[in-house]
């Protein structure tokens, strides 16, 4: 996906629901928070998001324009209306996250080192593959992820897997602790 791309999910979801406020999760968060983003970190065809204000509205967007839609048929990319609990980030998340601006619309987007922890809780291997190329490119840092990591509710998270997960994904990217 490219930023113009992101840029017409966006659109095409603002007027779907008629909210001018999005939080966009998920890998491609990075259109807006790298300006030049490495292509190896492109490959998703889904934009993860969902309104600001009024997060139950995700199921509209997901509908209209989501994987199998005639939006994604046309265009070969789509949204993924998701909601708050979708990606699992410390709670002072928000503290850390921008503001990015398309049109009229505010697109709030986490801070790369949130938005590569949400991927190592959630564990798949594309996820590993995120993780993997951002940590080698130096665009985030395993000691900072494994210390948001400690910041997550031990009771519903395997912190201390977390942290390994991590350090396997440090240890792929050839990076020294």
């Amino acid at each position: 996906m490219r930023r113009s791309e992101a840029e017409h999910v966006l659109r095409a979801a603002a007027a779907i629901v008629e909210e001018q406020s999005f939080v966009v999760i998920g890998s491609q968060a990075l259109l807006f928070l790298l300006p030049e983003a490495p292509e190896t970190l492109l490959v998703s065809r889904e934009l993860d998001l969902y309104p600001a204000l009024h997060p139950e509205k995700a199921d509209l967007i997901d509908g209209a324009i989501g994987a199998l839609s005639s939006f994604d048929d046309t265009f070969g990319y789509h949204a993924d209306g998701v909601g708050p609990e979708t990606a699992v980030m410390p709670s002072d998340w928000m503290q850390r996250a921008s503001l990015h601006y398309v049109d009229q619309l505010t697109v709030v987007c986490p801070e790369l080192h949130d938005l590569a922890l949400s991927k190592a809780v959630a564990g798949r291997e594309k996820d590993a593959d995120f993780v993997r190329e951002l940590l080698r490119l130096g665009l985030v840092s395993a000691s900072i992820l494994r210390e948001r990591a400690a910041l997550l509710d031990p009771l519903k998270h395997p912190v201390a897997q977390i942290g390994d997960w991590i350090e396997r994904r440090r240890i792929e990217a050839g990076k020294t602790a």
